[in-house]
Parts: C-alpha cells; sequence; structure tokens
C-alpha cells in the first residue's frame, strides 16, 4: 500500500472534534466536584450550626473568598495545560495573590493580637484534621478532573495533575467552609494551604502515570 493511501486509509471517517469539548468536560467535571464534596461533607461533618448568623458576617465571606479565588485561577490553569505546549500564563499570579493577601491579613493579625491570643490564632481548634478532612472532601474532584483531562491532550502531565489537583482541593475548601468553625486568616494561610496543597502535591506525582497518552 502506498502511502498515500495509507494516509487517506486513516483519516477516512474522522470528524472535526467540537470546540467546545474542553468547556463541556471541565463543567461537568467541576459539577461533580461540587456536589461529590457537599454530600461528602453533609454525611461526615454537617454544617455549622449558626451559618446563618456568621454568614452575615465579612470575615465568613473572605474565608470563602480565598478558596473560591483559588478554584478561579486553577480552573484557567487546568483549562490551559489540557492542551497541547501551553503555558498556566495568567492563572499562575491569580492562584498565587490569595495566598499572599492571606499571609498579609495573616501576619498583621497576629502582630496585633496579645502574645497570648496568638497561638489561639494560629492554630484554632482543629488544627489537626483541617488538611486531612480538606484532603477527603477534594477527593471527588481529583477523580473528576483526571478523568476530564484524559479526554484531551495534556503535554506536560506533572504540571496538568498539580492543577487538576488544586482545583479539586479548591472546591473541597470551599465546600468545607461551611463546616469548619474556624475565622482567623492565619489559620487559613497555614492550614487550609496545608490540605489545599496535600491533592496538588498528589496530582503531580500522579499525573505522568494517570495522563499519558
Amino acid at each position: 500500500m502506498k502511502t498515500d493511501e495509507f494516509v487517506n486509509l486513516l483519516a477516512a471517517g474522522e470528524t472535526p472534534v467540537p470546540g467546545d469539548v474542553a468547556f463541556r468536560r471541565f463543567s461537568m467535571a467541576i459539577a461533580v466536584a461540587l456536589v461529590g464534596s457537599a454530600i461528602l461533607m453533609l454525611t461526615i461533618y454537617g454544617i455549622r450550626p449558626d451559618i446563618g448568623g456568621v454568614a452575615r458576617t465579612p470575615i465568613f465571606w473572605a474565608k470563602v473568598a480565598f478558596p473560591l479565588s483559588l478554584a478561579i485561577g486553577a480552573a484557567m490553569a487546568v483549562g490551559r495545560l489540557a492542551r497541547p505546549a501551553t503555558r498556566v500564563g495568567f492563572s499562575l499570579p491569580l492562584m498565587t495573590a490569595p495566598v499572599l493577601v492571606v499571609w498579609i491579613a495573616a501576619a498583621a493579625l497576629v502582630m496585633a493580637a496579645v502574645p497570648e491570643a496568638r497561638m489561639s490564632l494560629i492554630f484554632g481548634q482543629t488544627w489537626r484534621s483541617c488538611p486531612l478532612n480538606i484532603l477527603l472532601l477534594s477527593t471527588p474532584g481529583f477523580v473528576a478532573m483526571i478523568w476530564a483531562m484524559r479526554g484531551l491532550a495534556p503535554t506536560r502531565p506533572r504540571r496538568a495533575g498539580a492543577a487538576a489537583g488544586l482545583l479539586a482541593s479548591a472546591i473541597g475548601t470551599l465546600v468545607y467552609c461551611l463546616h469548619c468553625p474556624e475565622m482567623s486568616p492565619a489559620f487559613w494561610g497555614i492550614w487550609y494551604l496545608l490540605g489545599l496543597l496535600l491533592p496538588t502535591v498528589i496530582g503531580a506525582l500522579l499525573g505522568p502515570r494517570l495522563l499519558r497518552w
């Protein structure tokens, strides 16, 4: 068989890939992440009983804004890294800026507090369990993000896996805010961040295997 005939045979029956395939896959993955994390949170932990009152305070919405802004930046990174030979681009400052803001707020809060209150601001009541709780709530999203990426064409699987883990953990943290009683930026800047980093590191480690073509 001649080369031209072989190429024509391979191309026979091929149809163009829909332009919105990445959007549809990641929209489905994000929906699975939100619903799955919410079901786990309600089943295992439950919503904090004073959510109605605390939701009327600015500090609660500052806490929610932290993982939400990270999720937006991570979603942009995931969308870019799912395509061949692309870079993270502008999504990188979108992911680092919320962390810097929380760290600045945490430092100001701790320095302004009396020495006796500083440890409480940093460790709160749930520092032992918080990162692992976030890791658990990130599981549905991590599986969904890897599924979404496997149907596309990432050429940097380690970075793509890390971005998928960060997006999953940001969504898990966002849902966890409905349960978590901690209201100190100093707590979020350490223990929330650790919970966010665990799935990110796992994604980076597993990306080359899970996202291999």
